[in-house]
């Protein structure tokens, strides 16, 4: 798993406890590839946990693991949570500078398939009008140890008023009922870097603005308003442990909404509030009027049930003048 100068390049962030229950799974899984000409790279983010006692402990579980039982794998240190996008981001740069043509972004809360690596490679290296590939993601029962054949996600979907979903989730696989997505979900998604490059904003691929949540949203609109296509490869299956749920109704919402942490809900709320304010001009009417729509229940339903939302409105506002340049 590891490459002087590899062709392809895999990324994952690591953060203590939280990720080393999944690393001996997904490990293995890669090591195990019948593709073998990448280079596995991890990006530790460490974190402080209290220990009690108002004293800040360093967990690094999964760093040690890391160290342990996979040496070759390079892990680039970080001493705090740095967030998807951010940490992703000096992932791609390490990937760039080791000569590699793709990039894969990937969960450690996944398994693969042996065959995963190989089959979207074969695509995106036979098609050059695709910026990217992602593969048929499945859920996976961790606590059970059990793949199932519902899908967890085929790829990022949109909707008019900037309505962004996984394709498929939550439903039983049937090949037909899917449509092409617009990019590949942050669970698992395979990318040209020259293109990534071309997307790039002041250097960025990801938006840092966004911690974390949807910004594999912002990126895959990215690529298509700049003309570029991605395919689910639905022959490359991928496991993927997700703890959110994608059924729709008020009573999975509200479900969904209680079992979600508070920081969770601010940083999809604020993203999505991001995703708006960014794209908004580049909407047909109709698309506006559903946006509009949206934002005024999003309003009511905040000072009604989470008042705490209300203050994401201001931190919008503080990112008003980095958001510009889109």
């Amino acid at each position: 798993m590891n490459k002087e100068h590899p062709k392809l390049v895999v990324g994952f962030i690591i953060f203590g406890q939280s990720t080393a229950k999944y690393l001996p799974f997904f490990l293995p899984s890669l090591k195990a590839q019948t593709y073998q000409d990448f280079k596995a790279i991890a990006y530790d983010s460490l974190y402080l946990k209290d220990n009690g006692k108002f004293c800040p402990v360093k967990d690094d579980s999964s760093g040690e693991y890391l160290r342990e039982n996979y040496p070759k794998i390079k892990i680039i240190d970080s001493f705090k949570n740095t967030g998807f996008a951010r940490s992703h981001n000096k992932l791609i740069d390490e990937a760039r500078k080791a000569g590699a043509k793709y990039y894969l972004v990937i969960n450690c809360d996944t398994v693969l398939e042996p065959d995963a690596l190989e089959k979207m490679l074969q695509v995106l290296d036979s098609d050059q009008d695709l910026a990217a590939v992602c593969p048929r993601i499945m859920k996976w029962d961790f606590e059970n140890n059990k793949k199932t054949d519902i899908i967890d996600s085929s790829g990022i979907g949109l909707k008019a008023g900037l309505r962004f979903y996984d394709i498929g989730q939550g439903e039983k696989y049937n090949e037909e009922d899917l449509v092409e997505p617009i990019g590949p979900s942050g669970a698992c998604g395979l990318y040209r870097i020259d293109v990534l490059e071309k997307i790039a904003e002041s250097g960025k691929y990801f938006d840092e603005n966004m911690f974390m949540y949807k910004e594999d949203c912002d990126l895959a609109y990215r690529l298509q308003l700049a003309g570029y296509k991605t395919k689910c490869i639905k022959e490359a299956v991928v496991y993927h442990d997700r703890t959110a749920s994608g059924k729709a109704g008020i009573l999975n919402f509200f479900s969904s909404r209680r079992n979600k942490s508070v920081q969770v809900k601010k940083w999809s709320f604020l993203n999505q509030q991001m995703i708006h304010a960014k794209y908004f001009r580049k909407q047909d009417l109709f698309s506006k009027i559903l946006i509009v729509l949206w934002q005024i229940k999003a309003f009511v339903f905040t000072l009604l049930f989470e008042q705490y939302l209300l203050l994401e409105y201001f931190s919008l506002i503080k990112k008003k003048a980095s958001l510009r340049k889109y």
